[in-house]
């Protein structure tokens, strides 16, 4: 598993960029928003990532942002949202307005985005509403937290198996009793014994 990489951007196409590590190559697959935001070719870029294994073939996605690729992990977890389906989302909508869309069930919102009708909108957010527990909504909007090593521990949280809400509870929980300065062993291990609760 890839889970990001640091190099230099060799490259961007209309739907990927490539990104030269030591001297190899890696396509890969990305929004527009995180393109766009990725910098000039030639200059020093790193990208979450998530891989994709299929019968036929690998491949992976590149994302600005860890929260970026938290989201297309929801997203593609929802039947009929494929990658190309979930990277139009996200070049449509940014991670904040997409929790806003779901928390406030605005279908129409998910909508706008290429290759997302009426009834797989309404799927998105009916089926995210109740996955979407590391959203927190409050008088400024909504802002996806935890970030840095908090948002690592969650993604450690996911991996092993639990739910969003569980995984984002556990970890502001420890985040909480550990301080700003946890690290990220500590943030994991305390929020497993929470979790575990």
């Amino acid at each position: 598993m890839i889970a990001h990489l640091k190099g230099r951007l060799d490259a961007t196409g209309l739907d990927h960029a490539v990104i030269d590590v030591g001297g190899v190559g890696y396509l890969v697959g990305a929004s527009s928003r995180t393109l766009a935001s990725i910098g000039p070719v030639g200059e020093a870029v790193t990208l979450h990532t998530e891989m994709l294994v299929a019968e036929d073939f690998i491949r992976l996605v590149g994302f600005s942002s860890a929260a970026e690729r938290d989201w297309f992990r929801l997203l593609t977890g929802v039947q009929g949202v494929g990658a190309r389906v979930a990277l139009a989302i996200l070049s449509a909508l940014e991670p904040t307005d997409l929790a806003r869309a779901i928390a406030s069930q605005d279908k129409a919102m998910v909508a706008r985005s290429n290759g997302v009708g009426p009834k797989l909108a309404e799927r998105i957010v009916r089926e995210l509403k109740d996955k979407i527990g590391g959203v927190e909504l409050g008088q400024a909007g909504v802002s996806i937290a935890p970030v840095g090593a908090g948002a690592d521990a969650v993604s450690a949280l996911l991996n092993l198996g639990f739910r969003p809400a569980e995984a984002s509870g556990a970890v502001a929980a420890a985040e909480e009793e550990l301080g700003p300065g946890a690290t990220l062993d500590a943030l994991v291990r305390l929020a497993l014994r929470k979790a575990a609760k």
